[in-house]
């Protein structure tokens, strides 16, 4: 039996959810979701060893904000891969421990881009 190859995502927008589920399927991925930070860390602690990455929200809805869910994914699995999401500037990335180049570069400020880019493949004209 092979692998599944299960993605955490802790994002509190449910558009935003569904487009990185289909992103992640689109690629082969299996996706659980949370709403919140608590959720998102219930998850981690249930599951640890299955979740090949964590794709979180920084501004969650709840108590816990991404940096704080991150910090526990990483307590459990220093070897979890992390990608951060954000809808803000990356001005404070550095002050976590991000570096600054990836707060600058590699935040996708247009998903939009992404929505229209699978529509046309669905839809072409």
């Amino acid at each position: 039996m092979e692998d599944v190859l299960i993605i955490l995502v802790a994002e509190d927008d449910q558009l935003i959810q569904a487009m990185v589920e289909e992103a992640l399927s689109d690629g082969g991925f299996e996706t659980s979701v949370a709403a919140s930070g608590e959720q998102a860390i219930a998850l981690l602690r249930g599951n640890k060893s299955n979740y090949r990455a964590l794709i979180t929200d920084i501004n969650l809805l709840g108590r816990l904000d991404g940096w704080e869910v991150a910090q526990v994914a990483r307590e459990l699995n220093p070897a979890l891969p992390l990608i951060y999401m954000t809808g803000t500037n990356g001005e404070e990335w550095p002050s976590r421990g991000a570096p600054k180049c990836f707060a600058r570069k590699a935040i996708c400020t247009r998903p939009n881009r992404y929505r229209r880019s699978r529509a046309s493949e669905r839809y072409p004209a």
